[in-house]
């Protein structure tokens, strides 16, 4: 027996730095993942799917998202488990009891909402720890498995959250506790963990995943390895129920972040082959992380450089606080501009606070590079 063990969806996600053509493609790609696994279900032969957490990026969503999730949702076809997590819990204003998810969900949901056993089929068992607020108290996954039999009957717990070995927060009362996870699989009261709540797909333990959301949510430096969806192949004759996992990828955006060293021409010429290689521009984006001095002159080819690329990448940005770029003024930088006269005055006034290091030498570099790349662009003869 197959089924697909995903999580992390977060449809409705907006990225507020993307722009207004690329939040769209965005958001349109969320719902890509999730309708592709349709098709991935009737290529594996998996019979459900269950969703460990955080289906909706948060409870207040405009109608049209939940309205276009739910018909991602039903493209599936085969019977998709929803289990609320800390992004879409089971409070007040949850959107799983809202008017419009319930006249317009699809036949084939099952939203995992109390704590316990839902029956898939004959002998097999979802046991299922949903949130009911953003900040619970406790581990919810150690109520759930305390009093189930090994009697045999096959069993997969769903459950969302950071388990106690990957999260350094020990003052988390909600983190899961490996130990109870590891306990319960090793006497068979269940045989798979289904876990939400990490973004990069992470093997556990042996039977304890998480998949990772399945359409990137956020830098490489912090979610090394997104997009991916477990196909789980349970043994429904063996006594001891074991699994094998596979793991397909469905996404197609990346969050990348470069580190480079930029101090001379060279180092320019070097980022611009490396994004210009970048496939898929419109589904990538980077975040730059720059070092080193250079002069005015190539301060303004770098800016001319990132400039291009960030029209044709969804987002090209400077991660500010990982970029540390000195610019200081080299002899005869500006002899060639052919200014004269109270121009040439001004302009070497700008140079010399530019290397001063004083207050305003931001400003003056800043100054200066604008006003060579106007030269360079003819903009200023």
């Amino acid at each position: 027996m197959k089924f697909l063990h995903t999580a992390d969806w977060q449809l409705g996600m907006v990225r507020k730095r993307l722009g207004p053509e690329s939040q769209p493609r965005f958001a349109a790609a969320r719902r890509d993942a999730v309708a592709a696994l349709g098709p991935l279900a009737r290529e594996s032969g998996a019979e459900f799917v269950v969703v460990a957490g955080d289906v909706f990026d948060a409870n207040q969503l405009p109608p049209e998202v939940i309205s276009q999730s739910l018909e991602a949702i039903r493209a599936i076809e085969v019977p998709v488990f929803l289990l609320p997590g800390n992004h879409d819990p089971l409070d007040a204003g949850s959107v799983y009891t809202s008017a419009l998810f319930a006249r317009e969900c699809p036949a084939n949901v099952t939203v995992l909402d109390r704590a316990g056993v839902f029956d898939v089929r004959e002998g097999l068992q979802i046991v299922a720890a949903p949130w009911r607020s953003k900040r619970p108290t406790t581990d919810l996954t150690a109520r759930v498995l305390a009093d189930l039999p090994a009697d045999g009957t096959a069993r997969v717990l769903v459950a969302h959250g950071a388990v106690d070995v990957l999260d350094p927060d020990t003052a988390n009362p909600a983190r899961i506790a490996l130990a109870g996870l590891t306990a319960a699989l090793e006497r068979s009261a269940v045989h798979y963990v289904a876990l939400g709540d990490k973004h990069s797909r992470t093997e556990v333990a042996e039977r304890v995943w998480y998949p990772g959301a399945p359409e990137v949510t956020n830098y490489d430096h912090v979610e090394p390895d997104p997009g991916h969806v477990l196909i789980v192949d349970m043994d429904l004759a063996d006594p001891a129920h074991p699994v094998q996992v596979e793991s397909r990828r469905v996404g197609s955006w990346r969050f990348l972040t470069l580190r480079r060293e930029v101090s001379d021409s060279r180092d320019i010429a070097d980022l611009d082959l490396n994004l210009d290689q970048l496939p898929d521009k419109e589904r990538t984006v980077v975040q730059l992380a720059l070092r080193g001095t250079l002069t005015v002159t190539d301060r303004a080819r770098l800016d001319s450089c990132l400039d291009a690329y960030s029209r044709r990448f969804a987002l090209l940005r400077l991660w500010q606080r990982e970029t540390t770029l000195a610019v200081m003024p080299s002899d005869g930088e500006f002899d060639d501009l052919g200014v004269g006269g109270f121009a040439a005055d001004a302009l070497a006034e700008l140079v010399e606070t530019a290397r001063s290091g004083g207050e305003q030498a931001d400003a003056a570099r800043g100054a200066l590079s604008l006003l060579l790349r106007l030269h360079q662009e003819g903009v200023v003869a």
